[in-house]
């Protein structure tokens, strides 16, 4: 028997009974939480206790709180502010259930910090050291949070379906390599937007998105009305051989951008004006007039955005197919754009991922971070329902 157990026996032999070990580690839990309070009220005034006061806030009491931890009930004391402006991070005003360091760690790490960051942020706000191999088995639990959320089941329609990639640097095989991590978000029949799933891929390919789909489909989804994309290589032509009915949009800003890309610099005004006619007409009949228009004036100097323009013609025109709230929603795909800017920022300070796992658990807390306000319907949603129940009656109520 090594020391470090025959040191755990010795300790657990000071408790007669299971109730008298639960009591004294409530204590400590008790002890602890009341610790890393005054700690994060430390941190909120800019100065320790018992320094000098540095502003006109200053430390004020306590206050008696009960809490509900995982060793029951305890009463513990909540430091004040004279200014009523602390609110501590591991148990929130108005709320009584503890939900530990562990959330405050997984919180810290969904922000894109680093282990060593978290230890060192605990260190200095709560003057309590955790192990970066705590750290890291804490955030380990995130994996089974994903596979419990990629599986969970979805509605049986979606009005509008957003799909996207963002790319992430991952080693693999001793090098660092592009990989994708591509996301869907869904507009259920509330109005809400949610995140049906993330996928991680090295490339596109019509195989790549038959999965995607299938799993959507595996997980309940029977119809979804309007797809919008980024003109994903082989996803338009998939789309139909699992969802038949489905109208797919081409995202229209992206291709402007890619048109542009053709272009140089002194012709880029001109070009610009030339092409906004054709995604600014009141109809798809005039739309493929300022097509015919912007092919005449460009064509001689730039024949490959035209060709771009004219192969992708049916899927960037959907749009005209609808009444303008409508249009709005599906003329591109800034919203999850949007989205994919927030998971950047949360996970800027990493450079590279050392695994796809890490890359996905990374990912995953970013968007549960940045999708904590998706709690109310999109603007104009009552117009936008009654048209989406003109248009596809039966599909919407399926």
């Amino acid at each position: 028997m090594d020391k470090e157990q025959m040191l755990s026996d010795a300790f657990l032999k000071q408790f007669k009974t299971g109730e008298e070990l639960s009591s004294f580690l409530a204590q400590l839990q008790k002890r602890g939480i009341e610790k890393m309070l005054e700690g994060e009220l430390d941190a909120h005034l800019g100065y320790d206790k018992h320094e000098k006061t540095l502003g006109n806030n200053a430390r004020n009491g306590f206050s008696n709180k009960r809490i509900k931890t995982s060793f029951g009930e305890s009463e513990i004391q909540v430091p004040r502010d004279r200014d009523a402006t602390f609110n501590p991070m591991i148990i929130p005003k108005r709320q009584s259930m503890v939900d530990g360091l562990e959330n405050v760690i997984v919180s810290l790490y969904a922000k894109g910090m680093s282990v060593s960051d978290i230890e060192e942020q605990i260190r200095e706000v709560y003057h309590f050291d955790v192990s970066t191999s705590t750290i890291s088995r804490i955030t380990e639990t995130v994996s089974n949070d994903i596979i419990a959320w990629q599986n969970r089941p979805l509605d049986p329609v979606y009005l509008i379906v957003w799909m996207d990639g963002i790319v992430f640097k991952v080693r693999e095989n001793s090098k660092v390599i592009n990989k994708t991590i591509y996301l869907a978000v869904g507009l259920n029949r509330d109005g809400k937007k949610e995140v049906l799933g993330m996928w991680l891929g090295k490339n596109e390919s019509a195989a790549f998105w038959l999965g995607v789909l299938t799993d959507l489909k595996a997980r309940g989804v029977e119809d979804i009305l309007i797809t919008a994309t980024d003109n994903l290589n082989g996803f338009t032509q998939t789309i139909k051989n699992v969802f038949p009915e489905s109208q797919t949009q081409i995202c229209v800003v992206h291709q402007i951008r890619n048109s542009a890309r053709y272009v140089v610099w002194k012709d880029k005004k001109a070009f610009s004006v030339d092409m906004k006619l054709i995604y600014d007409a009141p109809t798809k009949q005039a739309a493929k007039a300022a097509l015919d228009d912007f092919k005449n004036n460009w064509n001689h100097k730039y024949p490959y955005a035209i060709k771009s323009w004219e192969e992708n013609w049916e899927e960037l025109t959907v749009f005209f197919e609808f009444p303008l709230e409508i249009r709005k929603i599906i003329y591109t795909t800034n919203l999850i754009e949007n989205l994919n800017g927030k998971i950047r920022k949360y996970t800027k300070n990493k450079l590279s991922f050392p695994t796809d796992e890490a890359v996905l658990k990374s990912v995953y807390l970013a968007l549960r971070e940045a999708t904590k306000k998706w709690s109310m319907p999109i603007h104009n949603w009552g117009i936008i329902l009654n048209q989406f129940l003109t248009i596809f009656e039966k599909r919407v109520q399926l």
